[in-house]
């Protein structure tokens, strides 16, 4: 038998640290609590911060929208700023699990577990988003890329926790885009997973690109190289064949359960060919005027 500790206030909070030091934080649990039950993961006790008013709820900042790190995924969902500045976000939110653990998983609980499968991951680093820390001694930021190390490790410290993260608004980016693969339709971790924010001329040349992959790569996977060959090209199968195959040879997938590395390496680039169509339905949803 272990304690649970429920704060409901930062003052609250920081006492708890006083009184339990190696507590493990957590809000909803969904994978710290599965890694307890397995044998995998074990504490002297638990802070649950679900009930601290601070670290729920989406702000809109000028040109930047704030996630409280404990804001249920479900919740996010719901969210119209959301879906109206952060729609890549939101697909992939969407894809995470099931009902029950949307209902429960919360957006600072996917970047804490720093897993490269992490679903909100993708987006947030195409969007180049900051995490925010907090301790008794403050707050600082710092970009959501520095933050995580690796599987599971990131720069948190001792008596410090995930309180939020910042992202700006990519007004300059007019489309989105975010897909995973995985062994089933619903309920699957991601083999690989990909997002996309793209600017384009009405001739559909890429003036402005930001790639970002999952399960292909320790952490989240960036390719300048791939943007900078699509940059000034006209979107399209060659043009995307080459970046593509630029991908192919600087991703680092691992052999697993649920794919070998050469299937994720392959995916991660056949990924791309699919802007296409997504850029082909866009520009007949505004032609046909919906």
């Amino acid at each position: 038998m272990r304690d649970v500790l429920l704060p409901g206030s930062l003052e609250e909070l920081w006492r708890c640290f006083d009184e339990k030091p190696m507590a493990l934080v957590f809000a909803g649990g969904t994978d710290l609590l599965v890694k307890m039950y397995n044998g995998s993961l074990d504490c002297e006790a638990l802070i649950c911060l679900e009930r601290i008013s601070q670290l729920q709820g989406v702000s809109e900042h000028g040109d930047s929208i704030r996630i409280g790190a404990c804001t249920t995924h479900s919740r996010l969902l719901r969210e119209p700023l959301i879906g109206k500045f952060l729609p890549a976000l939101w697909k992939a939110i969407a894809r995470i699990g099931s009902p029950p653990v949307r209902n429960m998983g919360t957006i600072g609980g996917n970047i804490r577990t720093a897993s490269p499968a992490g679903d909100t991951l993708p987006p947030l680093y195409a969007m180049k988003a900051e995490v925010e820390l907090l301790s008794r001694e403050g707050t600082r930021r710092m970009d959501l890329s520095e933050f995580i190390h690796g599987p599971g490790a990131t720069a948190l410290e001792s008596a410090e926790i995930v309180s939020a993260v910042w992202v700006k608004k990519p007004e300059e980016f007019d489309l989105q885009h975010f897909e995973k693969v995985g062994l089933r339709s619903a309920l699957a971790c991601s083999v690989a997973s990909f997002a996309a924010l793209l600017k384009l001329t009405p001739e559909k040349t890429v003036k402005k690109v930001s790639l970002a992959w999952g399960s292909v790569a320790p952490t989240v996977f960036r390719c300048p190289a791939a943007e900078e060959a699509l940059a000034g090209k006209t979107l399209c199968l060659e043009s995307l064949r080459e970046a593509a195959g630029i991908v192919r040879k600087a991703v680092s997938p691992i052999s697993d359960v649920r794919a070998d590395a050469e299937y994720r390496r392959e995916v991660a680039g056949n990924l791309m060919f699919r802007l296409v169509d997504i850029v082909d339905a866009e520009k007949g949803r505004k032609t046909d005027g919906y």
